[in-house]
């Protein structure tokens, strides 16, 4: 069985994210999300309520399933016995991060390879940041992530979760 992970925060899961999840999902046999959970970065949910979010946006894929990871990714990696890593891109400035990081990987475990999926169009500009700054600022982002991801971001916008 082939099995591959496409890590990230997940802050939160957005319709770019599930793009790249559903494409990735036809190419391998199991598909893990792996919920990182101590990015560098601040979040606006938890660890628990973005593994939630994403289970429940992949809920109708059968070979997709949603795990948090800490430390290293290429441990998670090894871990659960993945032999590939998915990562999507959206403009150059991606492809120079995920090059750097590829190598990285890449000297830490040789055998992990990295399989990119170019963003289509309509998610070319999409990021969680993005989204949650217009989230913030009152914007609609209904039209971008799943249904109760956009309550989840209206609940924590307006501070009643």
């Amino acid at each position: 069985m082939t099995i591959a992970i496409y890590p990230g925060s997940f802050d939160p899961i957005t319709n770019g994210h599930l793009d790249v999840v559903v494409r990735a999902a036809q190419l391998f046999e199991k598909l893990i999300i792996g919920v990182y959970d101590t990015p560098g970065k601040g979040l606006m949910f938890t660890t628990e309520e973005r593994v939630e979010l994403a289970r429940q946006t992949i809920a109708d894929l059968a070979n997709v399933t949603v795990q948090p990871f800490s430390g290293l990714t290429v441990d998670f990696a090894c871990k659960v016995g993945a032999k590939a890593m998915v990562r999507g891109l959206r403009v150059s400035a991606d492809f120079e991060w995920e090059f750097d990081m590829a190598m990285m990987n890449r000297r830490l475990d040789p055998e992990l390879e990295l399989v990119c999926f170019m963003a289509g169009p309509e998610f070319q500009f999409l990021s969680s940041s993005l989204l949650k700054e217009v989230s913030r600022l009152g914007g609609n982002v209904d039209d971008l992530v799943s249904g109760h991801v956009a309550q989840a971001l209206r609940r924590k916008v307006h501070g009643k979760m």
